[in-house]
């Protein structure tokens, strides 16, 4: 019990300065965020310095299909984790441990799916994508790797999720960090001296990540006793998998609707020419960059939204998300300064022989994005909230109308205005999102305040 306490006392959400609790999480939240770009980030920089553009622009075109499988398997991982987060808001352990053994069981499920699945069908998806010739091979040998090793990056997304849920963010940073300077010294051990080509990059990213998702299970066990999984744990139901995977798939489908559209997007880039599809890769790795700060605040929400509805503080939920409106508000000040500002020198970082016609249409692309960087503020706070109140199935929703406003931006915007119509499909996709979830978030409130009125009348 004096365990219990012990967690409870240094990473319960549900108690203290909400604005505190939230900065004190997502600061960590967004450093490992932001190593875990850096692996993408050195993989293009070394790709384009030992490879050659091409090499380059390659990996690049792979991101909206990475992110359709990774980013769902990311999603499912982080809805099981919501129900830890909650029964561990209510203090119910027994129900964290068989919880976490649950999500454990339903990953390696997971994982043995998503591998299979990939390997038919990365060839067709990459071939959908209308990749150019020139970079399909060395797009297909990256990418493939990176989906036969993805059962590492669910080990570490699953792992890191959980630490999360009982209100350690920190932990998962440090391992990821180690994990990064190993990434870097494995990708030139594998490019320059094994000469493994662009595929060593993959490969020295799912070794890193492995690391990283061993060290924080290790951790994990060792650091919070009263999580070690017993021989009862491991004994699920369907109902409960099923409580997991009505979290969990919603939100790993939101991933992959967003997914997709991206994907419709990169298909009209590819159909733009050589000098676009550099500078918008240039551009999409240092808009990913700068939107992590938006994730570590959604990710924090999530978990700060389960801790407290499992704890009925439902006043307290409505408190964390306004404070964390307005941190999203002042993080986008920021953001939008240093873009007008460095935008354009930051495509030299990754693309080191940029023309400054590419410099040129990066900056162009994250002028654009920063202009309403405020929507997709509000969709990672609000979205994820509604998650962490056990409202994932309203987000899918909200998925789906992003994915068609951003398609019929790619159809129509891009053959009426070309590239501007590439820069503005994301803020188009972002408002069909936000008109679903803004009210959706405000009904939740309402239902909740009448439930507490409830459980007050109740108790008297």
């Amino acid at each position: 019990m004096g365990t219990t306490k012990a967690i409870s006392d240094k990473n319960n959400l549900t108690v203290g300065s909400p604005i505190k609790k939230i900065i004190l999480f997502t600061i960590p939240v967004l450093l490992g965020a932001l190593f875990q770009q850096f692996y993408g980030l050195v993989d293009a920089i070394i790709v384009d310095r030992t490879l050659g553009q091409t090499a380059f622009s390659s990996v690049g075109i792979t991101g909206s299909l990475s992110f359709l499988v990774l980013g769902f398997a990311q999603g499912t991982t982080a809805g099981f984790s919501v129900v830890a987060s909650q029964y561990f808001g209510a203090k119910e352990m027994d129900k964290v441990r068989k919880s976490i053994a649950t999500s454990f069981l339903l990953c390696v499920i997971l994982t043995v799916i998503l591998t299979a699945l990939m390997a038919v069908f990365t060839r067709p998806l990459l071939q959908l994508l209308n990749t150019p010739e020139k970079y399909f091979e060395n797009s297909y040998a990256y990418i493939s790797t990176i989906f036969y090793g993805m059962g590492a990056t669910i080990l570490y997304n699953i792992a890191a999720y959980i630490l999360r849920a009982l209100g350690d963010s920190k932990t998962p940073l440090y391992f990821l960090v180690v994990a990064c300077v190993l990434n870097i010294g494995m990708d030139l051990l594998f490019i320059i001296v094994f000469k493994m080509g662009i595929a060593g990059a993959g490969w020295a990213t799912v070794l890193s990540q492995l690391l990283a998702g061993i060290a924080c299970l290790v951790y994990m066990f060792i650091k919070y006793p009263v999580i070690r999984l017993k021989k009862e744990d491991w004994k699920t139901s369907f109902r409960f998998c099923m409580k997991h995977l009505n979290i969990g798939i919603p939100m790993g489908f939101q991933f992959s609707i967003i997914a997709i559209g991206i994907m419709i997007q990169q298909a009209a880039i590819n159909s733009l020419g050589d000098d676009v599809v550099t500078a918008y890769t240039a551009a999409s790795r240092i808009d990913n960059l700068f939107v992590q700060g938006y994730g570590a605040l959604g990710t924090t929400m999530a978990t700060f939204c389960g801790q407290n509805l499992g704890a009925k503080q439902y006043d307290r939920m409505k408190r964390g998300v306004r404070d964390a409106t307005i941190l999203g508000v002042c993080i986008t000040v920021v953001i939008a300064t240093v873009i007008s500002i460095f935008g354009e020198s930051m495509t030299y970082w990754f693309i080191s022989t940029a023309t400054k016609e590419q410099a040129q249409l990066c900056q162009k692309y994250l002028i654009y994005q920063a202009m309403f960087y405020l929507l997709l503020m509000a969709i990672y706070v609000y979205r994820n909230s509604l998650q962490g109140m056990n409202y994932s199935s309203i987000t899918v929703v909200a998925g789906i109308l992003e994915l068609v406003m951003r398609c019929l931006a790619a159809f129509v915007l891009v053959q009426l205005w070309g590239f501007v119509g590439i820069c503005l499909s994301n803020p188009v996709a972002w408002v069909g999102a936000d008109i679903i979830l803004l009210p959706a978030y405000f009904f939740a409130i309402r239902k909740f305040k009448k439930k507490q009125l409830v459980e007050v009348t109740a108790t008297k």
